[in-house]
């Protein structure tokens, strides 16, 4: 598969930064029709070298660092394992809530009976933590800044959805009329700063969402 619609933010001989599509796995998935993905289409269209270092559902768009060289990406991969990155989303979220910002402590698990969703599970979820900030209102719905703290599957769409909030768009979580409003999942990483493991030098990305 071409590179097609991957836009190359940024990229020098240890990192690459991209803007990943709405529609495209991160890594291969499991079954043969999944084989189609981010990474395979770099290592085949010019980065043999690539190599992921943190994901994003399929449905997510937005930035993801990759490292061209092995150091880089323990490196990279040390950063964020030590949440020594800082990410942000943009989303769009069903409702409006009451604060203009506040904050998520929900522990969360996978839910194998209606995989592939995450549950928020006080007993055996573990710890994450989301910061929510309004941006913009808009009528039935409102544009929110998240930001993730710790990195657990689905994090952001099932806090959000705790709270009484699902993401526009959103087909395992929304109710009928946030499904309906969007046609895409409205998530997308929108900044990504970390330190080049080279330089030292301390890195910021930002993307606008697409929606």
């Amino acid at each position: 598969m071409p590179l097609s619609n991957i836009h190359i933010l940024y990229q020098d001989a240890a990192v690459l930064v991209v803007n990943k599509p709405t529609l495209l796995l991160s890594v291969p998935g499991r079954a043969d029709d999944n084989k189609d993905c981010l990474i395979t289409r770099l290592q085949e269209n010019g980065y043999p070298e690539a190599r992921i270092v943190h994901r994003l559902d399929w449905e997510t768009s937005g930035i993801i660092l990759l490292a061209r060289d092995a150091d880089t990406h323990r490196e990279l991969s040390r950063q964020f394992h030590d949440r020594e990155t800082e990410k942000a989303y943009t989303a769009l979220a069903w409702g409006q809530p009451t604060l203009d910002s506040g904050s998520i402590d929900l522990p969360l698990r996978y839910d194998p009976p209606t995989k592939p969703r995450h549950v928020v599970d006080h007993e055996f979820g573990k710890h994450a933590l989301t910061f929510w900030k309004v941006l913009e209102r808009c009528g039935d719905w409102c544009r929110v800044e998240l930001t993730p703290i710790t990195g657990r599957s689905h994090q952001l769409r099932v806090h959000m959805l705790s709270i009484g909030h699902p993401l526009l768009g959103d087909g395992l979580y929304a109710h009928e009329q946030a499904l309906a409003a969007w046609p895409r999942l409205c998530l997308h990483a929108s900044m990504l700063s970390f330190t080049h493991p080279q330089s030292g030098e301390r890195l910021r990305f930002e993307c606008p969402a697409p929606f």
